[in-house]
């Protein structure tokens, strides 16, 4: 009798312990959801773009006014981003004091010869790689599209990220012949003289983006 209470235990024990291996659910390993970027939108009342062209005789400067904009943040960091410029909001600041110059020239800038702004009403620029450098500074690098044409652009911008929103301020060097704006380029054109205008002109992009709908 002591012997078959003994294998009945045993019976039973493997029976419960067997029961307990199959019904115990596998564990699931827990993945961590990843963060999601968040998005804000270009304030455009208080975003501009700056514009300096030189000439040998001289330099013109301005600004375009920009039409809609957004910046991604992952974190702390600056992730995306794009930007549209209205073409046809583009000013002299040099010669807003003399009228009939200023006209010349504005007319000038948004015809065929520069800007072909009644074909190309806006220019863009969308941000394909932030590089951190330390602090609150980037390298940018992204596609900037002018009268239709995209080219890369790299170039330095200083971002500040808050609960709130991003600052983010930055200057790029824009060779025009490469958008197909040569006049009075000394690339294309020989005896200039005097009346060349410089290939290279820059773009200063300071914008602020809040929380808002995109």
């Amino acid at each position: 009798m002591k012997t078959n209470a003994i294998v009945l235990g045993l019976v039973a024990a493997s029976v419960w312990t067997g029961s307990a291996f199959v019904n115990k659910p596998a564990e699931v390993p827990t993945v961590k959801a990843a963060a999601k970027a968040t998005t804000y939108a270009v304030d455009t009342e208080q975003s501009v773009i700056n514009w300096n062209g030189k000439k040998v005789t001289g330099e013109h400067y301005g600004t375009v006014k920009i039409n809609k904009g957004t910046l991604s943040v992952d974190g702390n960091k600056l992730t995306g981003g794009t930007v549209e410029a209205d073409m046809k909001t583009l000013t002299s600041l040099d010669l807003k004091d003399n009228e009939n110059m200023y006209n010349r020239l504005v007319t000038h800038l948004k015809s065929d010869d520069f800007f072909s702004v009644e074909k190309h009403p806006v220019a863009t620029f969308v941000i394909t790689k932030a590089t951190p450098k330390g602090g609150s500074q980037y390298d940018l690098t992204g596609n900037l599209t002018i009268k239709g044409i995209t080219q890369p652009v790299t170039f330095p911008a200083t971002v500040n990220i808050t609960k709130n929103g991003v600052e983010a301020n930055g200057k790029m060097s824009v060779d025009r012949t490469k958008y197909d704006i040569k006049f009075r380029s000394k690339s294309f054109f020989e005896n200039l003289g005097d009346k060349a205008i410089y290939d290279d002109f820059t773009l200063e992009v300071k914008l602020l983006a809040k929380k808002g709908t995109v």
